[in-house]
């Protein structure tokens, strides 16, 4: 028997709205930017991060941990 883990998988989610929201956000400010190209490369690379980590932190958390029987 496995026990979920919540609070990762709720710090998980939180972290991935707050990539999006990040990337929106700098999407919409970028034409503004002296070089947009490279400022949505240099934002896609970290929203990316960011993402990949809620994900793994979403499974992690969905797995659990084993509970001592």
């Amino acid at each position: 028997m496995r026990r979920k883990n919540m609070r990762l998988v709720m710090v998980g989610v939180a972290l991935f709205v707050l990539a999006i929201a990040f990337f929106l956000l700098m999407l919409s400010l970028a034409p503004k930017s002296n070089d947009p190209v490279e400022l949505m490369r240099t934002v896609g690379m970290v929203s990316g991060v960011v993402g990949g980590l809620a994900i793994a932190m979403i499974v992690g958390g969905q797995i659990g941990t084993k509970v001592q029987a």
